[in-house]
């Protein structure tokens, strides 16, 4: 028990810091673009396409820690899963903090830390797919948590020239070196007075509307 426990952390460790110096080294080559749409003061809901995670701490760096030179901040809602526990490790490498909970586990969990971090002026990021799927759906958090907080959305997105397209279920891409990477920000939205599904058809038009707009762009 004790081999196993000290080889999964150690194998965690490695992995933790392969893939926060493999997208640094990615993004330092690439022509980086950013859109001039800002985020408010007060807190709000962030969504993005789990098949974009891969650069989004950059994102982050720009529109959260730069923008308001580290006072406004945003928690990104994250599964109990393996996945989630790496992908949470590597994100506070860029002082990004987890809400540990998701749609198909912990999700009442989730909410709960939610509205607190909101009450708090934290923002709340999701992907609205994750963790497991399917693809471009949108489950029911980021509509409850905005409904019930009267919150504005943004929609974060990120489409690059050249990239490697990963044949997981969300179909993850990772710009390949050297290449442009457009990263979005949309303006703001409001799901207020609507109807669960009419909310979650909103964001998921606002996510495809940015997608489109930014591989245009990175053509």
């Amino acid at each position: 028990m004790e081999k196993s426990s000290l080889k999964n952390r150690i194998l965690m460790f490695l992995t933790k810091w392969i893939l926060f110096c493999a997208v640094w080294l990615i993004y330092l080559t690439c022509k980086k673009t950013f859109t001039k749409t800002q985020l408010p003061p007060n807190p709000c809901v962030v969504v993005f396409w789990h098949g974009r995670l891969a650069m989004m701490s950059f994102a982050y760096r720009h529109w959260w820690l730069k923008k308001f030179k580290g006072k406004k901040q945003g928690k990104v809602i994250i599964s109990d899963h393996k996945d989630g526990e790496i992908i949470a490790q590597v994100i506070e490498k860029f002082h990004i903090k987890a809400i540990r909970g998701s749609s198909s586990k912990g999700a009442i969990k989730a909410l709960i830390n939610s509205f607190k971090e909101i009450k708090n002026g934290i923002d709340v990021i999701i992907t609205p797919d994750g963790p497991r799927g399917p693809i471009y759906s949108v489950a029911d958090g980021a509509v409850i948590i905005a409904q019930k907080m009267e919150l504005e959305i943004y929609a974060l997105n990120y489409e690059a020239s050249k990239f490697w397209k990963f044949k997981s279920w969300d179909e993850m891409i990772l710009p390949k070196p050297f290449s442009t990477i457009n990263f979005s920000l949309s303006k703001s939205f409001s799901v207020k007075n609507l109807s669960i599904n009419e909310a979650k058809a909103k964001i998921q038009s606002q996510l495809f509307m940015a997608k489109a707009n930014d591989m245009k762009f990175s053509l």
